[in-house]
């Protein structure tokens, strides 16, 4: 098991650049029980609290799913022994029983919860739950594909 993979080492696999890179760390990463533990410091200075909304910043919610997502990307390529040396990325396939809990607000340390339920090579299925302070604020399954870029 791995701990404490930073920002940098996260930017070698993922191909997600700012504004659209949703982890800052992976806390966890459990390639044989397929598992992975990652955060997200929620800051004002996100440039979705612009307009979502301004007198009441909350953070969209298909983007704590995406969070998640990347999570799962990460756990994938990495698995795979892919990364963006290989011109590899997951993509979204599919996105079952999402439901959003609780708001997130500025502030906030998301915690993303990820559980492989069935991957594959190229197609995989995962269970990912989102955290704030230990409460749940997301669940999601999501389908996802390893594609050549």
């Amino acid at each position: 098991m791995e701990k404490y993979i930073d920002i940098e080492e996260i930017k070698k696999v993922l191909p997600h650049r700012y504004p659209f890179l949703m982890i800052d760390r992976i806390l966890e990463l459990d390639l044989e029980n397929l598992k992975v533990k990652a955060i997200k410091n929620v800051s004002v200075n996100e440039y979705f609290f612009q307009g979502h909304f301004p007198n009441f910043p909350v953070m969209p919610g298909v983007l704590i799913i995406e969070g998640m997502a990347q999570a799962g990307a990460f756990m994938m390529m990495r698995k795979a022994n892919v990364g963006q040396e290989g011109n590899y990325t997951v993509l979204f396939a599919g996105i079952e029983n999402a439901k959003f809990r609780k708001p997130v607000f500025p502030g906030d340390q998301i915690v993303y919860e990820i559980e492989g339920i069935n991957i594959k090579k190229a197609m995989g299925k995962i269970k990912g739950v989102a955290k704030v302070n230990g409460q749940v604020v997301c669940e999601a399954i999501l389908l996802a594909a390893v594609r050549k870029s």
